[in-house]
């Protein structure tokens, strides 16, 4: 039963994962950062197919009402990921850092890719945020607090578990420090609004700008 319940939400994570280690070996065998921008493409692909494939599984998707996820719900959604943004972009001394980021370049033949950087922004801004918050926030935050993690009140989850996943997701980052503070953000949206659209939404906000950002400055490490 454990098992039937966690897969839909850990699978699509794990399968990204897998895309970026692939990516990585691909690297260490010789082939340039270039000949793999199209592997992002393949990556949200197979996540977005298992999405679809596990979309009635997901309970925790259910639109939960204007009485949980009215107006001030979704301001305090989108202002959490604008806030997030601007730490993302500000939070990044030597010691938040961990390790080299790829990088994400559409530029080609002395010009930008424009389909290649749309499916980018799209797959971060409603892709990942879905996927990520599936995993870290409705199955292992929840998990922490109870194995039969579907009947885990959001609202009763305890502070020490927020901790932890907003570790363990701030790690999943180059910049380590400033995916702590994105994760104890999202944390806190899920706990006080009691629906996972809330942390969903912020973090849908905030790649989607740091995409937008990153294409007018061609600050291709953030991607």
């Amino acid at each position: 039963m454990f098992d039937r319940l966690a897969l839909p939400r850990v699978l699509p994570f794990f399968t990204y994962l897998f895309f970026i280690f692939i990516a990585d070996v691909l690297i260490w065998a010789g082939y340039a950062q270039e000949q793999l921008r199209y592997l992002y493409v393949v990556k949200i692909a197979a996540v977005l197919a298992l999405l679809w494939c596990y979309r009635r599984h997901y309970s925790e998707l259910a639109w939960p009402g204007r009485a949980t996820m009215g107006w001030p719900a979704i301001a305090w959604s989108v202002l959490a990921g604008v806030v997030v943004l601007l730490l993302w972009l500000n939070l990044g001394a030597s010691w938040m850092v961990v390790g080299e980021p790829a990088g994400f370049d559409p530029r080609s033949g002395g010009g930008t890719d424009w389909l290649l950087a749309v499916v980018r922004i799209a797959g971060a801004a409603l892709v990942v945020p879905v996927m990520e918050e599936l995993f870290w926030r409705s199955f292992l935050l929840r998990w922490l607090q109870s194995p039969n993690f579907l009947t885990a009140d959001p609202s009763l989850l305890k502070f020490r578990y927020i901790v932890v996943t907003a570790i363990l997701f701030g790690f999943e980052h180059n910049l380590w420090f400033a995916g702590i503070v994105a994760g104890l953000a999202y944390g806190w949206l899920y706990v006080r609004f009691r629906t996972l659209w809330s942390a969903i939404i912020a973090h849908g906000v905030t790649n989607g700008l740091l995409g937008a950002w990153v294409l007018m400055t061609g600050q291709w490490a953030y991607w």
